[in-house]
C-alpha cells in the first residue's frame, strides 16, 4: 500500500478578538489531562485486573476500551513510555482478544471496542501481528456475511466503527469501509423502518424504543446526550483515519456537520449539555459524559478544517472550561458523570461529588477532548515561534496521527499571504499553494504535485513563505 502524508494547515488571521484568548494554554490543558489520568492509574495500577462494581467484569470491557482510546491520545502528546507500557500490558493480559469471547468471533460491538487500541498499538509496531489477529477474525466474519442489523443501538457506532475503518487502512481494502457503511446505514436509516437518526432535528434516538411516539415525561423527544455523544465520537474517530478517497466519507461528513450545528444551539450557558438534548427539563443540569464527546468532536472538526473556527471555537472553549472548572476535582476525578445506562434517568441525580459507577469511559472521553483542545490552543511557549518578516509572527504546532500516517500542521499567523512550497531532494519545486487558492482558512496538501500526479517515493521539504522570507517547517518521506 502506498502511503502519503497529508499536510493540513489552518491559518487563523488576526482580526479583532481571537477566540484562542478564551482557551487555556496547551500546558494547562495537558496538566488537566495528566491529573485526571494519574488519578485513574493510581486507582488501577494493574491494567489486567477485573473491573469490580456490582459484579466482576474483564478489564477489556467497552468502558475500559473507551478509556484506552483517550489514553493513546495522551501518549501521542507526551510520548510517555509508561503509558505505552500500560496499554501493551493491558492488551497482552487479554491475549489481544475481544471481550468475553476469547478466540471465538463476536459480532457484538461492545466486545470489539478494545480492538481500537489493539489496532493502534499494532500500527506502532507492525511486527506484533498477534495484536490484531483475533480481532481480525471477528471483523472479517462480519465483513463476509450479509447481515447488517448488528448495530441496533447508537452506542455501537463508537464501539466498532473505528475498528472497521482502521482495518480498512491497515489492509488497504475497501471491503471494510463498505461493510462499515452498511452497518452504519442500517442504524441511521433502516432500523425499525425509519432509522435512529432524525434528520429534521440532526439528533439520534438511542435505540428503537425511543422512536416516536415515545416522549419524555414532558411530551418532548428523548435524545439521550451520551448516546449522541457516542455517535459524534464515532464519526470523529472514523473520519480521523478514513482516507479522503474512501467510499461514503462525504455521508459521514454531512452528518457530522449537521450534528455540530445543532449541538452548539443546545449547549448550556455553563458549557455543559443536558442529559436529554430534546428536553432540558428531563433531568436537566450539568452532565459530563455527553459533554466530553461533544467537546472532542467539535475541537477535532475545527482542527481538521471541517468546522469554522470563528463560529465553533467559543463553544469548545466554554465546554472545556466548564469541565475543568466545574467537574474536574483537584485529585483528578470527574463529577457530573452519568453512570452506565441508556437514558437520561439512569444514574440520577448527578452531582459534583457523586462518581459514576464506571470512571473509565468518561475519563477516556475527557482525554479525547483534551487532546483536540490542546491542538486547538495557541500557545507561544509550546509552539515553534518564527519571524518570517518584520512583526509577522508565525506560530507553529505540528502533531502527527500515528495511525493514519498523516501530518497536521496548525499555524496562527498575521500574514495575509502565506505560501506553502514543497521541494524535492534535488531542490526542485513540486508544489506551491498560496492563500489566493485556499478554501476558507484551510490549505490542504494530499501528496500530489501541482499537475495532480502523486509524488514519487523520496524525501520532501515543506516550507512556508511570506514575501521574500522562507522557513523550513517539516521534512517528510513519501513511501
Amino acid at each position: 500500500m502506498k502511503k502519503y502524508f497529508l499536510l493540513l494547515i489552518i491559518c487563523s488571521y488576526q482580526v479583532g478578538v481571537s477566540n484562542a484568548q478564551v482557551l487555556p494554554t496547551r500546558q494547562q490543558v495537558l496538566e488537566k489531562m495528566i491529573s485526571a489520568n494519574s488519578y485513574f492509574i493510581a486507582k488501577w495500577p494493574d491494567p489486567s485486573v477485573n473491573i469490580v462494581t456490582n459484579k466482576s467484569r474483564p478489564s477489556n470491557l467497552w468502558t475500559r476500551g473507551t478509556y484506552y482510546e483517550g489514553l493513546m491520545q495522551l501518549y501521542y502528546l507526551t510520548q510517555d513510555a509508561s503509558l505505552y507500557k500500560y496499554s501493551v500490558d493491558w492488551g497482552t493480559s487479554h491475549l489481544w482478544q475481544p471481550t468475553y469471547t476469547g478466540t471465538v468471533a463476536t459480532r457484538i460491538a461492545d466486545n470489539q471496542c478494545c480492538g481500537q487500541t489493539y489496532l493502534e498499538l499494532f500500527n506502532l509496531d507492525p511486527t506484533e501481528t498477534e495484536r490484531i489477529a483475533t480481532m481480525q477474525t471477528s471483523i472479517d466474519a462480519m465483513v463476509n456475511s450479509t447481515k447488517v442489523n448488528d448495530w441496533w443501538w447508537v452506542d455501537a457506532l463508537q464501539m466498532a466503527m473505528p475498528v472497521f475503518a482502521k482495518f480498512g487502512v491497515i489492509k488497504n481494502d475497501a471491503k471494510y469501509f463498505e461493510k462499515m457503511y452498511d452497518l452504519y446505514n442500517y442504524t441511521k436509516n433502516l432500523a425499525k423502518g425509519s432509522g435512529l437518526y432524525n434528520s429534521s432535528d440532526s439528533l439520534w434516538y438511542r435505540d428503537s424504543t425511543y422512536l416516536p411516539p415515545k416522549t419524555s415525561p414532558n411530551g418532548l423527544p428523548v435524545y439521550w446526550s451520551r448516546g449522541n455523544g457516542w455517535v459524534f465520537a464515532a464519526l470523529t474517530r472514523t473520519l480521523d483515519v478514513l482516507p479522503f478517497s474512501a467510499p461514503h466519507r462525504d455521508d459521514y461528513v454531512v452528518t457530522f456537520k449537521q450534528m455540530a450545528a445543532k449541538l452548539i444551539r443546545l449547549q448550556r450557558p455553563d458549557g455543559f449539555w443536558n442529559c436529554n438534548l430534546g428536553d432540558p427539563n428531563d433531568f436537566g443540569g450539568k452532565e459530563s459524559s455527553g459533554t466530553v464527546f461533544f467537546t472532542f468532536g467539535l475541537a477535532w472538526g475545527i482542527n481538521h478544517g471541517l468546522l469554522d473556527s470563528i463560529t465553533y471555537s467559543p463553544y469548545v472553549a466554554k465546554a472545556w472550561n466548564g469541565l475543568v472548572n466545574d467537574a474536574l476535582h483537584t485529585d483528578g476525578s470527574i463529577g457530573y458523570m452519568q453512570s452506565s445506562g441508556s437514558k437520561p434517568a439512569d444514574g440520577q441525580p448527578l452531582s459534583y461529588t457523586k462518581m459514576s459507577d464506571f470512571e473509565d469511559f468518561g475519563l477516556g472521553g475527557f482525554l479525547l477532548a483534551g487532546s483536540e483542545v490542546y491542538r486547538l490552543c495557541s500557545d507561544t511557549k509550546n509552539s515553534t515561534g518564527i519571524n518570517l518578516q518584520g512583526n509577522n509572527e508565525f506560530k507553529l504546532c505540528a502533531y502527527p496521527n500515528p495511525f493514519s500516517d498523516q501530518l497536521n500542521i496548525k499555524c496562527t499567523t498575521k500574514s495575509k499571504n502565506p505560501v506553502l512550497i514543497i521541494l524535492n531532494a534535488s531542490g526542485e519545486q513540486v508544489y506551491r499553494f498560496n492563500s489566493a487558492t485556499k478554501i476558507g482558512d484551510t490549505l490542504i496538501w494530499n501528496g500530489k504535485s501541482n499537475n495532480g500526479t502523486l509524488l514519487s517515493n523520496g524525501m520532501y521539504f515543506i516550507y512556508l513563505q511570506d514575501g521574500d522570507k522562507r522557513q523550513l517547517i517539516k521534512i517528510v518521506l513519501m513511501r
